[in-house]
């Protein structure tokens, strides 16, 4: 299995940044995608997730409004489009595979990661 993100890299506040989760490996219309993010000496905090058939979209607090998360089965990528970006967003973002539609928002329930992309926003 692997999950392959791109798309991150340094942006000043209030632009915009399109992430994009390639996944193989995997029967990728049947799992729920997550993507989540981490500062060095921080927990892991949920950003957004996505239903199996895309229906159902799920946005940590701090992101709502601002990013849109979608996923294209036929092509088996999950993007993340991040708009209105602020300095509190940089973080090293990781894609994640086959969470719970009980507890998407918990990181302890997806099986599969992908390796990460620093995003950085300058203030």
């Amino acid at each position: 299995v692997q999950l392959q993100a791109s798309g991150g890299g340094l942006v000043q506040a209030g632009g915009s940044l399109r992430l994009s989760c390639a996944a193989s490996g995997l029967t990728f219309s049947t799992l729920l995608m997550g993507w989540f993010r981490q500062v060095p000496g921080k927990k892991r905090e949920f950003v957004a997730a996505i239903s199996r058939s895309g229906d159902s979209t799920y946005y940590g607090v701090s992101v709502k409004g601002r990013f849109t998360i979608s996923r294209d089965n036929a092509k088996n990528k999950v993007i993340l489009q991040m708009d209105t970006l602020e300095p509190a967003d940089t973080a090293v973002y990781y894609c994640a595979a086959d969470g719970s539609s009980y507890s998407p928002y918990s990181d302890s329930t997806y099986t599969y990661w992908g390796q990460g992309t620093q995003v950085t926003v300058s203030s």
